[in-house]
This record gives structure tokens, C-alpha cells and sequence, in this order.
């Protein structure tokens, strides 16, 4: 029968009182003393309250319960007990329990009978724990061990919208060696070594292994199958050597699409204290920086555990069991060809570019030259490489589509716009403007400069074509600095550009304002301090094909798309002028881009020289050149920036490299 308490009064009370104080431990009493120190884990406690020591020696009851439920990782351990139904003992000693607890392979829950007896020790009578293995795990009950059995989940693969792989599970090749296949063993674990790119210690330390026979696959290193045909033949031309195909990451674009898409490696123990308890083991890969670090946690998937009691003679019995779950598959926007030919029509230039369907917003390009193999670093890349790559001046390393840059003149259709839309411009108003410079009174020697003279009033549209710095200087010092830096904020300056890949914020000047007056004239033409990124040049481009409403960029293809980033920039009328203007840029005769006027496909576009200078005294500097055009159908914007232009004809250069790519795709 259960047990109440009953309050009914002081009297009971102090009755109850009395005989607490007098009456011996229970059994009870010492049975819920034991579930605490076995929730607590406080084995070497609960060792201490057994009956039956002459049984168990201390490893096999305090080193097991630690050494199991570490490695089953126990949390959340419960243990209750009930009174018995009916007893005819006045003081129960046998007690229902129900224990439950959640480990690495799910929640488990048993119950068994636990009972007590009272014995003497050292002329005190206790009531001990009748205990044996089955309170670990009822199916340890007869002698059995607990065993954990893994089962690794297939990462999930990145895809392109057209479901060409960018990062896929395919067939590598494990590249090892046969012991008895050598014929001159010194020499070809020399050959191997300088192949593999591996030390030749290595090697002779893995065919030294306890388990290695003469007929034994030794596995040395893994490499991806698009490895050199030539470098095949110099490698299986050695007697010895042996390759047995393995599922493995393969990275089918390799450098155009390696700062995208990032690569897997090795789990360090830094990146596994980070990681939630369980998720991760030391021998895992883990994304190291792309879309593979960015998807992560949806790629990875679900290691499938199950705990089993195993005995010699019999099979074993599953305890607790978690299903395998593979990591999900990801189809992204980009268009893997067109990144591809991006990418190649870079050569040994470096720079970014990004491409953005204007309509949709959908991003079908994100381009880093130069780059890396993700394959290398994915199987392992020689300290030598590693190195080499690391000091390249050309700084493979560095990821230019997510970092941001000086616009230079490609900037001036958005100057155009904020005029526009705050009434500093009027379309068809013109300005009168003298010679190559411009400055004020109180700039001391510091002067705007502008490449070509103007015959007469220089209005929007003669600007742009031209691209008159002087124009946007005066037009940006007219505006004010509180309406620049506002209409720039309403473009997406200072705020996080709303893209799943994390991109380095725009911004207008290293503390978000301009309090010089030299400062917002420069910053007018897109010098000055102003810093943007490829993508969100090309998605400040697309105002101008929907009316004046900025279309947010995508990445995933089953996001919405043609969601508005920031609506009402301009009017149809005005974003009309700039399309118009942006036309003769390409067109016209005194237009800066006039490589882009070609038969196959009618292009518009700005063109832009960033001159980055350490100061403004400095005559000379480094020279990015960009050119942001999207063709008649308005289906592709594309922003280019190649750095290094000033001996290459400077923003020209990259005129003529990106219509030869929309050439190729019309």
C-alpha cells in the first residue's frame, strides 16, 4: 500500500517529529540516499553502498558505470522508485525503479526490481544495495558488454541551378602501397614520397604497422580523380604502388567556383570545442570556408548510433538505437558555366566580379580571381604549396566577391539617382563647367580632374557618357553631405546586405560620415572613402530596370525572388534617364566604354577607374578598373573588377574583357 503523509495537526506533527528522530534508517531511506549519488554520478558513493563488494571489485563497478556513461554521453539521468502495491513486510526492501536517461543514441528508459538487506559492518547494521550489471543496462544483467556502432551520414551536395554538381560525393581515388609488390623498396618509397608530396618517414612508418602483411593495401594518401594524366602514369608506373576507389568530396569546378563553394577538412580541436557537445568527433571534416562552412549544419547530416549489449555467445541486443540522417542536398542560383567562364576570362589577372539576374534577383555568378584547388586542400596540399599559395603576391587566399573596394565612376549612376530623386538635379539642366579642374577657395592645391573638356552646359545624361567627375563633385558638395550619405544609406550603404553568403558591408566612408568638404566632392565620383562590393554594385543596378525599385539578391533557388529590397529609389521617368544615358556610354561617340558597341548583343553599362592613393597629394596609384552592363533583354547585370589596370588601359581593359563574355553568351 502507498504511503501519505498527513498534516493533520501540531499534535501529529510533533508526534511524527519524535519518532523520525528515533526510529533506525529504512530501507527506503537508504535506497533514496543511493538514487541521489547515482544521479549525481557520484560512482565511488554509490560503490560504497553495495552488498555484494566480494563480487565486484571497484573497476568493475565504479571505472565501468564512468567509462559507459561517457561514452554513451549520459545526460539527463532520472531515476524513480514506487512504493511496493501490497507488502507484508511493515518496512519494504524490494522496490520497483525506473530509470531513463538520454544519450548518444536517443532516449532509454528500463525498469527492474532493486533490493536491499541489511548487514553488519564494523558493529553497524546498514541496509547494502543488492546490485549486479543489469542496473546499468538490464542487457548487461547476464555478463554482456555495452558497444557503440556508428553509421556515417553521406554529406549533402551543393548543386547549380541547372543541377550541375559544385560539391559533390564522387570516386576518389586511396592511394597506398602493396609490401610485396616492391622490387627496389628504397627507392620507390622515394619516388612515392616526391610524388605524394609526403616524407618518406611517413611512409615507412605506416608499412611498419602491426597489421601490415606482404599482401596488404597500405593506404597512404587520397586524391581526387581528376588529378594530371601524366602525374597517373609517373605514379602507377611504380611497382608498388596500389589505388582502390572510395566515395570522397569532389570539387568539379575547382578554382572558379572555389571561393564560393569553400572545401571541407580535418577537424581541428579548436573548431571541435566550438561545436555542441556530440555532434562532432576528432576524426570528422567539417566545412572550412565557402558554402561548405556556410551550410554546414544542413549538409553535415545525422551520424546514425546504436548502443547493443554484446556477448561471446550470443547476438547482440540493441539497447538504444538513432537513425542515420544524410545531410541535405542545396541547389543554389549560380550558374556554374557562366562562374566558369567568368572566372577563366580573368587569365593571370586578379579581381572579382558578381552577376545578378535583374529581374529575379537570383545571383548566377560570384567570382574570386585568382584562387586555390579545393581539391588539394581537401586531400592535402604540400607544406610547399601551402606555402607558395600563401605568398603569392596575387593573394589566391583572399575572397574579392565578399570583401568591398573604391567604386571609382561606376558609382556616378547612383550620385545621378540621389540627385534626382532630392531635386539637386533636373534632367536635361545643365551645368557650366571650365576646363580639366574644379576646385573651391578654401581646398588649398587640391583640385577635382576630369578627362575630357565639355563644348557647353554639361547635364546628367553628358556626365554619365562622358563621366565627368567634376559634374558629380559639384553636384555631391550642392546636395550636402547629411542628403549624399541618405540617399547612399537608401541604396544599402551602412547596412548588411540582405544575401545568405556573408558580404562585407558597403559603406561610405571608414566612420560613416563625411565631414570634408574634399572628401564629399570625391566621394561624389566614387573616390573619396566610399566601399563596395561586386554584388551590391550590380544589385544598385537593378533600380534601374524595375522602376525604380531595388530587387533584393538571392542565393538559394527555392527562395522567393523578385522580393524588393528598397522601393521608390526613383521615378520611371527618372530611372529612364539613366538607362538612356547608360545606353551611350556604349554608344556614343564621347562614350567611355565604347568596346562594348558590338553586333551581337546591344549592351549598356558604366565604366569606373578606382585610383587608390595613400594620400591626395599622390599623384600615381594602383588603378581597379570596372565596367558594370547588362544587355538589351535586361536579363544579366554583370559588375567586373580587375585590379591593376593603370599599364592595361585602365577601366578599358575590363570593357573589353567583359564583352568578350557577352559576346560568347549571345
Amino acid at each position: 500500500m502507498r504511503r501519505f503523509l498527513l498534516l493533520g495537526g501540531l499534535f501529529f506533527f510533533l508526534i511524527g517529529l519524535v519518532a523520525c528522530s528515533t526510529e533506525e534508517e529504512t530501507a527506503e531511506d537508504r535506497l533514496q540516499t543511493y538514487i541521489k549519488h547515482w544521479e549525481k554520478e557520484n560512482f565511488t558513493e554509490m560503490y560504497g553502498m553495495i552488498s555484494n563488494k566480494e563480487e565486484f571489485k571497484p573497476e568493475e563497478f565504479v571505472d565501468r558505470y564512468k567509462k559507459i556513461y561517457e561514452d554513451i554521453q549520459v545526460k539527463d539521468l532520472s531515476i524513480a522508485y514506487q512504493l511496493p502495491e501490497s507488502s507484508e513486510e511493515e518496512e519494504p526492501s524490494t522496490f520497483p525503479l525506473k530509470v531513463s536517461m538520454n544519450t548518444v543514441a536517443g532516449e532509454v528508459n528500463f525498469e527492474t526490481d532493486i533490493s536491499l538487506s541489511e548487514k553488519t559492518v564494523e558493529e553497524e547494521t546498514k541496509w547494502y544495495v543488492n546490485w549486479d550489471p543489469g542496473f546499468i543496462f538490464p542487457e548487461l544483467k547476464n555478463g554482456a558488454d555495452v558497444g557503440i556502432e556508428t553509421t556515417q551520414p553521406a554529406r549533402g551536395e551543393i548543386y547549380d541551378r541547372n543541377n550541375n554538381g559544385l560539391a559533390i560525393n564522387a570516386t576518389i581515388y586511396s592511394i597506398g602501397v602493396q609490401p610485396g609488390l616492391f622490387e627496389n623498396k628504397e627507392k620507390e618509397i622515394k619516388q612515392i614520397a616526391d610524388l605524394l608530396e609526403i616524407n618518406e618517414e611517413t611512409i615507412n612508418q605506416a608499412l611498419a604497422a602491426s597489421w601490415v602483411s606482404e599482401n596488404t593495401f597500405v593506404p597512404l594518401k587520397d586524391m581526387p580523380t581528376t588529378i594530371d594524366e601524366s602525374f597517373k602514369e609517373s605514379l602507377f608506373a611504380i611497382p608498388a604502388v596500389v589505388k582502390k576507389d572510395k566515395i570522397g568530396r569532389t570539387y568539379p569546378y575547382k578554382e572558379s567556383a572555389a571561393h564560393l563553394v569553400g572545401y571541407i577538412g580535418q577537424i581541428t580541436a579548436e573548431e571541435l570545442e566550438e561545436q555542441e557537445n556530440g555532434t562532432y568527433t576528432q576524426n570528422d571534416q567539417i566545412g572550412k570556408r565557402g558554402l561548405e562552412q556556410l551550410f554546414e549544419p544542413r549538409l553535415k547530416g545525422q551520424t546514425g548510433v546504436t548502443i547493443v549489449a554484446k556477448s561471446e555467445n550470443e547476438q547482440s541486443t540493441v539497447i538504444a538505437e538513432k537513425s542515420v540522417q544524410d545531410g541535405e542536398d542545396i541547389t543554389i542560383t549560380i550558374d556554374a558555366n557562366l562562374q566558369d567562364l567568368i572566372y577563366n576570362s580573368y587569365g593571370d589577372d586578379a579581381g572579382t566580379a558578381a552577376a545578378i539576374h535583374p529581374k529575379t534577383g537570383e545571383t548566377l555568378a560570384l567570382v574570386s580571381s585568382p584562387a586555390f584547388d579545393p581539391n588539394e586542400l581537401t586531400y592535402g596540399m604540400s607544406q610547399s604549396k601551402w606555402e607558395q599559395t600563401q605568398n603569392d603576391p596575387q593573394s589566391p587566399l583572399t575572397n574579392r566577391f565578399a570583401s568591398t573596394y573604391s567604386p571609382g565612376s561606376a558609382i556616378k549612376p547612383i550620385t545621378g539617382a540621389i540627385g534626382l530623386k532630392n531635386g539637386t538635379i533636373t534632367p536635361g539642366e545643365g551645368i557650366e563647367i571650365n576646363g580639366k579642374t574644379w576646385s573651391k577657395d578654401n581646398w588649398g592645391n587640391y583640385a577635382v580632374r576630369r578627362v575630357s573638356t565639355s563644348s557647353g552646359p554639361v547635364d546628367l545624361t553628358d556626365a554619365l557618357i562622358r563621366s565627368d567627375n567634376i559634374y558629380f563633385a559639384k553636384k555631391a558638395v550642392e546636395m550636402g553631405s547629411d542628403a549624399f550619405i541618405s540617399g547612399l544609406k537608401r541604396f544599402g550603404f551602412s547596412d548588411k546586405l540582405p544575401f545568405d553568403y556573408p558580404i562585407q558591408t558597403s559603406t561610405v566612408s571608414s566612420d560613416g560620415t563625411i565631414d570634408k568638404e574634399i572628401l564629399l566632392a570625391d566621394s561624389g565620383y566614387g573616390q573619396g572613402q566610399l566601399q563596395i562590393s561586386s554584388l551590391h554594385l550590380a544589385t544598385t543596378f537593378t533600380t534601374f530596370l524595375n522602376g525604380g525599385n531595388m530587387i533584393q539578391p538571392t542565393l538559394e533557388l527555392d527562395q522567393e525572388d523578385s522580393v524588393v529590397w528598397q522601393k521608390e529609389l526613383l521615378s520611371s521617368d527618372q530611372t529612364q534617364v539613366i538607362k538612356d544615358a547608360l545606353r551611350q556610354v556604349v554608344v556614343a561617340s564621347n562614350g567611355t566604354a565604347p568596346e562594348a558597341n558590338i553586333t551581337g548583343v546591344k549592351l549598356s553599362g558604366k565604366t569606373g577607374t578606382a585610383e587608390l592613393k595613400t594620400s591626395q597629394e599622390d599623384t600615381k596609384g594602383q588603378e581597379n578598373g570596372w565596367f558594370v552592363a547588362y544587355p538589351e533583354d535586361e536579363s544579366l547585370i554583370i559588375s567586373m573588377m580587375i585590379e591593376h589596370v593603370e599599364d592595361k588601359g585602365g577601366s578599358h581593359y575590363t570593357v573589353e574583357k567583359l564583352t568578350r563574355i557577352f559576346d560568347h553568351l549571345y
